[in-house]
């Protein structure tokens, strides 16, 4: 199809989402309510994101006939994770616009990367250094101080891929652990140690940008986790009005140095000096943004498909504050009593086997504004 990159693309058009999973099926009904078709391109035939449209492609990132098939069918391409390979991004932004282009991809997916980037932008973050073998933890752990979190540089998620430090005699321990997800094509373990944070809570703020450069961010919410990954976020964060305008500072001036065109979800630490520390971006919507369904104007997931299509932004003003908790395992078999509470709204996933810690769904629950404290 036709490479309209400044153009806004009318209803009708085909947005092509790399991942089918629940973010993508999310975005997926958010594209159709606007009068968008998606067509998922991800390795499994069951992802949540096929059940919800009828164009979908089920191949390998790395198969480009089926790649460069994907590009002729779409008008767009976005992603819904960022672990799709940044090749894959390259080959398709040669045919079709990709937004968030593969440079914000590839940046996003590698923590030293990440860090470097933060660092050159004056955005605070936690003492890091990259390390290579057991000697270099042990050295950058006696530079950076006790204790350290040892991490992969990629493809780590939800504590997958990175080992707590306390003192030096961990350190081939460690390495062991994070080995088996930090390896290279080359084969080569790539780790970044980095300091602890003693941090008071956990937060989080979405930011989309359009393709006119238009920012709209999500106010910040305080995320609360459960055996490293999400349990419930609460809407807004329980911090002072400083704390949430230096966050959301910081969220806007990373979405515009990325020359961002769509959705990025930047999560920080609030420490107990009172800093904020930003420690991970995501590129795309993001775990704790799902509240915005149900409580905002406008949610992550159809700024997503307004930002990639060049339409204006909606506003993000929530109307709610809101909870939203994740539905682990079997927790998502509680729908009945979840249905019948009269402000909480169920959404599942459509996943079909409920594993300890899978995400089957969420239950966002909405109360007045200033209610939640």
């Amino acid at each position: 199809m036709a490479d309209s990159r400044a153009a806004a693309l009318p209803p009708g058009s085909v947005v092509g989402m790399l991942g089918d999973g629940q973010l993508g099926r999310m975005a997926a009904l958010a594209a159709a309510r606007l009068g968008y078709r998606c067509h998922v391109f991800g390795p499994t035939a069951d992802g949540p994101a096929h059940q919800v449209t009828n164009l979908s492609t089920v191949a390998g990132y790395g198969d480009e006939t089926a790649l460069a098939a994907f590009a002729d069918a779409v008008d767009v391409v976005t992603f819904e994770f960022e672990n799709v390979p940044a090749a894959t991004a390259v080959f398709l932004d040669g045919r079709v616009p990709v937004r968030p282009g593969p440079r914000v991809l590839s940046l996003c997916q590698n923590r030293l990367r990440e860090k470097d980037f933060l660092a050159s932008i004056d955005v605070a973050t936690t003492g890091y250094a990259e390390v290579r073998n057991p000697e270099g933890v042990r050295r950058s752990l006696r530079d950076l101080g006790k204790p350290a979190v040892l991490k992969t540089t990629e493809f780590g998620y939800d504590g997958k891929g990175q080992a707590l430090l306390r003192n030096e005699t961990e350190a081939e321990a460690a390495w062991a652990a994070i080995a088996a997800h930090g390896a290279t094509e080359t084969g080569e373990t790539v780790g970044i140690l980095e300091a602890f944070v003693d941090f008071r809570l956990e937060l989080s703020v979405v930011v989309a940008r359009g393709l006119n450069g238009h920012i709209e961010t999500y106010v910040p919410v305080e995320n609360q986790h459960r055996d490293h990954i999400l349990d419930q976020t609460i809407v807004p964060a329980r911090i002072s009005q400083d704390a949430a305008d230096r966050a959301e500072g910081y969220a806007r001036r990373i979405a515009e140095a990325l020359d961002l065109v769509g959705v990025i979800a930047v999560e920080m630490f609030l420490t107990a000096e009172g800093r904020i520390l930003v420690n991970e971006l995501a590129p795309r919507p993001h775990n704790s943004g799902h509240w915005t369904i149900d409580a905002c104007a406008t949610s992550q997931f159809e700024q997503q498909i307004r930002a990639v299509c060049g339409l204006p932004l909606g506003s993000s003003k929530r109307h709610s504050d809101a909870v939203m908790k994740n539905l682990l395992g079997e927790e998502a078999e509680d729908w009945r009593e979840i249905l019948a509470e009269p402000r909480a709204y169920l959404h599942l996933y459509g996943k079909a086997e409920a594993r300890p810690g899978r995400k089957m769904g969420h239950v966002t629950k909405l109360s007045p504004r200033g209610s939640s404290g």
